[in-house]
């Protein structure tokens, strides 16, 4: 498994769990429609889904300019 897959794959693990986690802690909050009932498919789990995407973008987005900054880095010290 190449390197660039381990770290998307950890990516996404990280982006699922900070997600439910965040879904079951706002549970109490959502709206009755927003909560996921199992095992049916519903509104809840489309938030919950939404949140883990917005959590993977996040993620994404930090690590792709956490990339940026390091080559940018290494070609200024390596002409």
């Amino acid at each position: 498994m190449s390197k660039l897959a381990v770290a998307n794959f950890v990516q996404a693990l990280v982006a699922v769990l900070a997600g439910n986690v965040l879904y079951f802690l706002l549970l109490p909050h959502l709206p009755p429609p927003a909560r996921h009932v199992p095992p049916r498919l519903d509104l809840g789990m489309l938030v919950d889904f939404w949140i883990c995407l917005v959590i993977f973008g996040a993620i994404k987005t930090v690590a792709g300019r956490r990339s940026k900054v390091s080559s940018d880095t290494t070609r200024r010290h390596n002409p």
